[in-house]
Protein backbone atom coordinates (compact mmCIF):
# COMPACT_ATOMS: atom_id res chain seq x y z
CA UNK A 1 0.00 0.00 0.00
CA UNK A 2 1.36 3.42 -1.00
CA UNK A 3 1.74 5.96 1.79
CA UNK A 4 -0.95 8.65 1.44
CA UNK A 5 1.42 11.28 2.84
CA UNK A 6 3.19 11.36 -0.53
CA UNK A 7 -0.04 12.39 -2.25
CA UNK A 8 -0.50 15.22 0.26
CA UNK A 9 3.13 16.30 -0.10
CA UNK A 10 2.87 16.34 -3.90
CA UNK A 11 -0.30 18.47 -3.80
CA UNK A 12 1.30 20.93 -1.37
CA UNK A 13 4.49 21.11 -3.45
CA UNK A 14 2.45 21.96 -6.54
CA UNK A 15 0.61 24.68 -4.63
CA UNK A 16 3.99 26.07 -3.54
CA UNK A 17 5.28 26.08 -7.12
CA UNK A 18 2.14 27.87 -8.35
CA UNK A 19 2.56 30.49 -5.61
CA UNK A 20 6.19 31.08 -6.59
CA UNK A 21 5.21 31.49 -10.26
CA UNK A 22 2.44 33.96 -9.32
CA UNK A 23 4.91 35.91 -7.17
CA UNK A 24 7.47 36.05 -9.99
CA UNK A 25 4.88 37.19 -12.56
CA UNK A 26 3.66 39.90 -10.15
CA UNK A 27 7.19 41.09 -9.44
CA UNK A 28 8.39 40.96 -13.05
CA UNK A 29 5.26 42.63 -14.41
CA UNK A 30 5.43 45.63 -12.11
CA UNK A 31 9.23 45.92 -11.98
CA UNK A 32 9.72 45.89 -15.73
CA UNK A 33 6.31 47.35 -16.62
CA UNK A 34 6.68 50.55 -14.62
CA UNK A 35 10.46 50.47 -14.30
CA UNK A 36 11.39 50.26 -17.97
CA UNK A 37 10.78 53.94 -18.69
CA UNK A 38 12.98 56.98 -18.27
CA UNK A 39 13.91 57.40 -14.59
CA UNK A 40 13.24 61.14 -14.86
CA UNK A 41 9.57 60.32 -15.49
CA UNK A 42 9.09 57.89 -12.58
CA UNK A 43 6.16 58.43 -10.25
CA UNK A 44 6.73 57.93 -6.53
CA UNK A 45 4.67 56.34 -3.75
CA UNK A 46 5.82 56.95 -0.16
CA UNK A 47 9.15 58.13 -1.55
CA UNK A 48 9.74 54.92 -3.49
CA UNK A 49 9.61 54.56 -7.26
CA UNK A 50 6.20 53.29 -8.33
CA UNK A 51 7.65 50.13 -9.88
CA UNK A 52 9.51 49.26 -6.67
CA UNK A 53 6.52 49.95 -4.43
CA UNK A 54 4.16 47.76 -6.46
CA UNK A 55 6.61 44.95 -7.19
CA UNK A 56 8.40 44.67 -3.85
CA UNK A 57 6.36 46.33 -1.10
CA UNK A 58 2.78 45.68 -2.21
CA UNK A 59 3.83 42.36 -3.79
CA UNK A 60 5.23 41.18 -0.46
CA UNK A 61 2.05 42.14 1.38
CA UNK A 62 -0.26 40.52 -1.19
CA UNK A 63 1.80 37.32 -1.40
CA UNK A 64 1.99 37.06 2.40
CA UNK A 65 -1.81 37.15 2.53
CA UNK A 66 -2.16 34.64 -0.34
CA UNK A 67 0.36 32.22 1.19
CA UNK A 68 -1.32 32.47 4.60
CA UNK A 69 -4.69 31.73 2.98
CA UNK A 70 -3.25 28.78 1.02
CA UNK A 71 -1.60 27.23 4.08
CA UNK A 72 -4.72 27.69 6.21
CA UNK A 73 -7.18 26.20 3.71
CA UNK A 74 -5.23 23.88 1.39
CA UNK A 75 -2.44 22.36 3.48
CA UNK A 76 -2.96 19.37 5.76
CA UNK A 77 -1.22 18.26 8.92
CA UNK A 78 0.29 14.82 8.45
CA UNK A 79 1.97 12.65 11.08
CA UNK A 80 5.70 12.05 10.75
CA UNK A 81 5.53 8.61 12.33
CA UNK A 82 5.77 5.62 10.03
CA UNK A 83 2.71 3.75 8.82
CA UNK A 84 1.91 0.69 10.89
CA UNK A 85 0.57 -2.37 9.11
CA UNK A 86 -3.12 -1.97 8.32
CA UNK A 87 -3.35 1.51 9.81
CA UNK A 88 -4.74 4.32 7.66
CA UNK A 89 -2.68 7.53 7.91
CA UNK A 90 -5.23 9.95 6.47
Amino acid sequence: MKDKRFKVAKKEALIGIVLVIINFIWWFGFAYGFGSGDPAEYKYILGLPEWFFYSCVLGFIVMSIVVTFAVKFFFTDVPFEGDKEGEDIL
